[in-house]
Formats: C-alpha cells, sequence, structure tokens
C-alpha cells in the first residue's frame, strides 16, 4: 500500500491527509446536530487525548525525523531541531498576539489578539482555526519530507501522522460546535462553522509539502517548526482547556492515552 502511494506527487499525497483530518473535524462538528451538549468529563477527557496525540507526533514523526535529517547537513544534528522548534512557538506565539481569538469557556473579556468588535462565536470559531494551522503543516511537510527519499522520512509514518492528527480532530469540531450552538446559533450554522474551523488544514498542508520540496534544506528546520508550533497549541491551548472544568485526572488520562495510540501508531506503520 505504501509503495504504491509513493507513485503519487508528494503534494497531493498531502491534500488528500489534511483532507482527512479536515472531514475528521467536520465529523466531530456534526455531532451538534443531534445534540447541544456533551457531558464535560467526556469533552475534557478528548481534549486531552488530543493533546497527547499532538505531544506524540510531534516526538516521534517530526522531532526525531529532523535530528536523523540534520545528521546529513554541515551542521551539529541539534541545531536544525532545536531552532526550528524554537521558531515554530515564536510564530504562534505573534499570531496568538496578533489574530483576535476567544479561547473555549472565558468570557469575552477575556479575548486575546488585537481588540476587535467581533462576535464572540467568531472569537471562538479563530481560536480553533488558529491551533489547525500547525496540524495541517505537519501532515504537509510529512509527506514532502517522503519526496527527499530520506530513510528517517517513511510514507507510512506520514499516514500515520496523518491518522493520529485526525483522530483528535474529532473532539476538536465538537470543541467548537458545540459552544455556538450554546451561544444561540443554529445547529446547521454551528456545524458548518465548526467544520470550517478545519479547513485551514489542507491549504497549511499543500504549502508545507510544496515549501520542503521547492528547498529540501528546509526540510528538518520545517519538521520542527511544525512540531514547536503544535507543542505550543498544546500548553497554551488543550491542556488548560482540558482541565479548567476541574477534571484533572479525566484529562491527564485522556492525553496519556492519546501520547500511547499515537506512539503506537507511529513505530508500527513508520
Amino acid at each position: 500500500m505504501t509503495e504504491l502511494l509513493k507513485e503519487y506527487n508528494p503534494v497531493i499525497l498531502a491534500l488528500l491527509g489534511t483532507t482527512f483530518t479536515w472531514l475528521m473535524t467536520a465529523l466531530g462538528a456534526a455531532c451538534v446536530l443531534f445534540t447541544k451538549t456533551i457531558n464535560k468529563k467526556v469533552l475534557d477527557s478528548m481534549l486531552g487525548f488530543a493533546a497527547g496525540v499532538m505531544i506524540a507526533a510531534s516526538c516521534w514523526s517530526l522531532l526525531i525525523p529532523s535530528i536523523d535529517m540534520a545528521s546529513e547537513m554541515d551542521v551539529p544534528a541539534w541545531v536544525p531541531a532545536a531552532a526550528g522548534f524554537v521558531f515554530g512557538a515564536v510564530f504562534l506565539r505573534l499570531v496568538d498576539r496578533l489574530l483576535p481569538h476567544l479561547h473555549l469557556g472565558l468570557p469575552i473579556e477575556a479575548a486575546e489578539g488585537i481588540k476587535t468588535s467581533w462576535q464572540r462565536s467568531t472569537l471562538l470559531i479563530l481560536a480553533i482555526t488558529l491551533h489547525n494551522i500547525p496540524e495541517g503543516l505537519a501532515v504537509g511537510v510529512a509527506f514532502g519530507a517522503v519526496a527527499a527519499d530520506l530513510p528517517s522520512a517513511s510514507m507510512g509514518g506520514a499516514i500515520a501522522l496523518a491518522f493520529g492528527i485526525g483522530i483528535q480532530n474529532f473532539p476538536e469540531g465538537m470543541a467548537v460546535s458545540m459552544p455556538l450552538r450554546r451561544e444561540g446559533l443554529s445547529r446547521l450554522k454551528s456545524f458548518w462553522y465548526g467544520q470550517l474551523s478545519g479547513m485551514v488544514e489542507p491549504v497549511a498542508g499543500v504549502l508545507g509539502a510544496a515549501a520542503v520540496i521547492i528547498a529540501r534544506p528546509i526540510l528538518p528546520y520545517a519538521l520542527s517548526f511544525a512540531a514547536g508550533a503544535m507543542i505550543f497549541v498544546v500548553v497554551e491551548e488543550l491542556v488548560p482547556e482540558s482541565q479548567r472544568e476541574g477534571n484533572t485526572d479525566l484529562a491527564t488520562m485522556g492525553t496519556m492515552i492519546g501520547f500511547t495510540v499515537m506512539m503506537i501508531l507511529d513505530v508500527a506503520l513508520g
């Protein structure tokens, strides 16, 4: 299966992979068509699961391949991984400060970014959209790395990453559509805006794959950049949100399970 996929253009594969992750977001958002609420313990466990998946993906699918690829360059192996990782976090921090958005469960007075008169629902959508960017970028870069034909970049690993990101996108879709429904939007509008937050992933995925194909030397930096951006999202958003209602133990166990599942996927397929 993976050998057959290698015959396709990595940019096309990146588009297919991130389309899957977007569809999983849409599937999670579709839950709002049947109910306007979800048990907070369940949601916090699922957000913890998403955090665990992203942490494991950042390590096995992005940072370790970055270090392996850097060993072929004329710099210490840790330089691309460290530089890209820090730059990814700094980039997300800058976007976080500029883009108006509101994290789940917070009053509108706690909105971050440039002050605006946008509605609360718009700010909630932008918060989820913001952290979908590094997820799409990570999948795109992973498929683009396969084109470099390096031992540390495998088609199975890229597929595992797309699958893992897709799984954790399901609760994220619910996490944006359910609050929108409680804000007074109709079921269809809540679903529409919920899935819309994931449409940025195919865009980021295609751009990431194309960039590393055109400029192969940036590949180790691009992998670690995506890892840094994802870890920033985990620490700044997912972990606090999963524990805000006091379900600390459930959220933590969800994180442990998510990490284990993604680790198994990456090792088994990669």
